[in-house]
């Protein structure tokens, strides 16, 4: 277990990335959803990451059931913050998870609204307090970034003082604005999703680097950039959508070079954000008992250094 920043929080080096269970493009079952709880935790995992926007809360109210029972003190769960769940969806399907739009997503970065998504959160989990907060893609939100900085985090350092929440951090796909985090507010944690790969490794020039200067933790998500770097072939995606070709190609080639060394792709990219000590836990999506086993087995691979070495000789990892 590592510690994030200098809060109480720790987590595993192998995190649980709980979309899946929100039903991530995909239908999963409630057994499959609990099954696949129970293998991670068999495996060690003790850090499990949710947010109202998976599923339209249906990944927090999975989550919470599946760890209920569980000693609240032996894991830590992290949820985010700056989408409130409102009445009056469309109806239909909902964008990106296979549930009922039966409700709105409503950008909120305001303090009333960072304490009440907290308390819809604590709700929907059955628990009394939440380990790790994160201030959710307010990069994606027309004047979000402002906001979550003025008003959102000053509240999460209210709730983290009442004890409601144990740590806070910010999760976001681009670099300079969790760098604003680490630079800006006493943060303990960022949370860097598919900017750290085998493929993309934007955040090591800097983000990696000022949070070890700083004392804080990043946690990494999106290690196979949404299934590129887990299965390299046609119509295999990369951060959402077809991987374009040259991408395909590299990812051929990094695989290709792995397996020579006995490393299957899969454990090359999950092992891969180790490297740098900043890093203390990388989260994977798994949405069965077999998916979860094969996150920790890949994990447990050793990855011999010669391997790295050929990627930057071949010119595919920046120095």
């Amino acid at each position: 277990m590592r510690t994030l920043g200098g809060s109480r929080a720790a987590v595993s080096p192998l995190g649980f990335g709980a979309a899946t269970l929100g039903n991530l493009f995909a239908e999963v079952s409630d057994d499959d959803a609990h099954a696949a709880v129970d293998a991670a935790w068999a495996a060690g995992v003790r850090y499990f990451d949710t947010a109202p926007h998976y599923g339209l809360g249906l990944s927090e109210r999975r989550l919470g059931a599946a760890l209920r029972g569980r000693p609240r003190d032996t894991y830590t769960l992290s949820t985010k913050v700056g989408r409130l769940l409102e009445p009056g969806g469309s109806g239909g399907p909902d964008e990106g998870f296979a549930v009922p739009a039966d409700r709105r997503r409503v950008w909120d970065f305001s303090a009333d609204g960072v304490r009440r998504s907290v308390e819809d959160s604590l709700h929907r989990l059955g628990l009394d307090r939440i380990d790790v907060a994160y201030i959710h893609d307010a990069d994606e939100c027309a004047d979000g970034g402002e906001q979550a900085l003025r008003e959102a985090y000053p509240a999460l350092e209210r709730l983290r003082s009442e004890g409601v929440i144990g740590a806070i951090g910010a999760g976001m796909n681009q670099v300079a604005p969790l760098e604003r985090y680490l630079t800006e507010t006493d943060a303990d944690v960022v949370l860097c999703a598919g900017r750290y790969s085998l493929l993309d490794q934007r955040a090591g020039r800097s983000l990696l680097p000022e949070a070890l200067r700083r004392g804080r933790s990043v946690v990494i998500g999106g290690v196979f950039n949404s299934g590129l770097l887990a299965d390299p072939q046609p119509g295999a995606t990369y951060d959402y959508k077809a991987a374009p070709v040259e991408l395909l190609g590299r990812a051929l080639r990094i695989k290709k070079i792995a397996e020579a060394h006995g490393v299957p792709l899969r454990a090359a990219a999950l092992n891969f954000p180790f490297r740098h000590p900043a890093v203390a836990s990388v989260l994977v999506g798994m949405r069965s008992a077999a998916e979860a086993a094969d996150a920790a087995a890949m994990l447990a691979v050793d990855v011999p250094d010669e391997l790295w070495g050929e990627l930057r000789e071949e010119g595919l990892l920046t120095p």
